[in-house]
């Protein structure tokens, strides 16, 4: 059972080509394996994981359970740790509202997060503090990273929560999850972390016990919409002490009630088996993209936003001068699929927020362009992009 990736065709039915996929913090495409994985689930073992009076049941809760081993493996957990969710969103939100009853409980309602978060961060922050929760948010250095004497520095007595990412989702840089895991040492604050964009891609930056709770999302490692999983480190014996945002059902320890994707779990972990055995080479070609692109661009005056020193291979986030990035993404937009920003507040005519907080001028980041590949991404028309970006400064 193979799924050909579909080809583009015009009204009569021609072949088109496609320009070159460039936007995969965004999303990416599903790897065919595991296309074929999930097509499997979904026409043919198509059982509820839930049954357990015949085989259809047994098999569905099986491939459930190995899809649980295969992404705790990724991040060094215990499989019993991993909550299915529909993405990073909802994990996110599980994380953050769902500690909100311990918090009003212990009288801990003191939240760090930083200004260049997700909204699916930022967003549920904001509904604390609606609910008297002081949220403390840090602005990041320069380059788009967040100290962590910082985030030191901030902690206090009645701190429940410290919120950052791995990496950023609009400029890719990495952020210091190490050093702000080791400033957490003699705290018991809980420490979230958005990893939609690091997981499967950085292990052992994730793989550091002192991280509570992990976000991930199947669709940015070639796995399905729709699918995510929420890894919740215990302490000792001691889960996280999360309540539940729905209910009904009491599936995922009842924090995550519902019929489970059976088809859409069995894609995301076998997405995260791939994306840990293939971590290396994907890096190498990853970073060999990069090099070449970045040669390329430099002699247009390309800025960069984000200190390269720690950005990921996969993303660059460049302003070249006298470009604006609304108009290139037009006169590139036959070659290249690329954004400016983020897709989940794509619909905003707002500036970045992440670049606002890095304190760029706003003509930079009018002029400030993001590019992300990964494992599909055979080669990027560098002559073609640097042709066309020129012309457009000089025009």
């Amino acid at each position: 059972m193979t799924v050909a990736p579909a080809s583009d065709t015009d009204a009569v039915g021609t072949a088109s080509p496609r320009p070159t996929y460039l936007d995969y913090a965004a999303t990416t495409p599903v790897d065919p394996r595991v296309a074929d994985e999930v097509l499997r689930y979904m026409a043919y073992e198509f059982g509820n994981a839930g049954s357990r009076t015949h085989s259809y049941g047994q098999t569905a809760k099986e491939r459930v359970k190995r899809a649980r081993e295969e992404v705790a493996e990724v991040v060094a957990a215990k499989p019993d740790e991993v909550v299915f969710t529909s993405g990073a969103t909802e994990s996110d939100n599980l994380s953050i509202l769902g500690l909100a009853t311990h918090g009003e409980r212990t009288g801990k309602q003191h939240i760090i997060s930083t200004q260049i978060e997700h909204k699916a961060v930022l967003e549920p922050l904001a509904e604390l503090q609606k609910r008297g929760f002081e949220v403390e948010l840090l602005p990041p250095e320069p380059g788009g990273w967040v100290s962590p004497d910082s985030v030191a520095d901030a902690l206090r007595p009645d701190t429940l929560l410290v919120s950052v990412m791995a990496v950023n989702n609009e400029t890719g840089v990495i952020q210091p999850i190490q050093e702000i895991a080791s400033a957490l040492a003699l705290h018991d604050a809980f420490l979230h972390v958005d990893a939609a964009q690091a997981f499967g891609k950085l292990i052992a930056l994730l793989q550091n016990p002192r991280l509570d709770l992990l976000a991930i999302s199947g669709h940015k490692i070639g796995g399905p919409k729709g699918v995510g999983a929420l890894v919740t480190r215990r302490r000792g014996y001691k889960r996280p002490p999360l309540e539940p945002l729905m209910f009904g059902g009491g599936q995922e320890r009842g924090l995550r009630p519902g019929t489970l994707p059976v088809a859409l779990i069995a894609g995301l972990g076998l997405s995260a088996q791939l994306a840990l055995a293939e971590v290396d080479q994907r890096a190498a070609a990853s970073e060999t993209l990069r090099d070449e692109l970045l040669a390329a661009l430099l002699p247009l005056g390309a800025e960069l936003n984000g200190d390269p020193e720690r950005t990921i291979s996969s993303t660059l986030n460049v302003s070249i001068p006298g470009v604006d990035a609304e108009a290139a993404i037009v006169a590139l937009k036959d070659l290249v699929a690329l954004s400016n920003g983020s897709a989940c507040t794509s619909r905003s005519h707002e500036p970045s927020h992440v670049l606002v907080a890095a304190g760029l001028p706003p003509e930079r980041i009018d002029r400030a362009l993001r590019m992300s590949w990964g494992p599909a991404t055979a080669a990027i028309p560098v002559e073609e992009i640097v042709d066309r970006l020129n012309r457009l400064g000089r025009s």
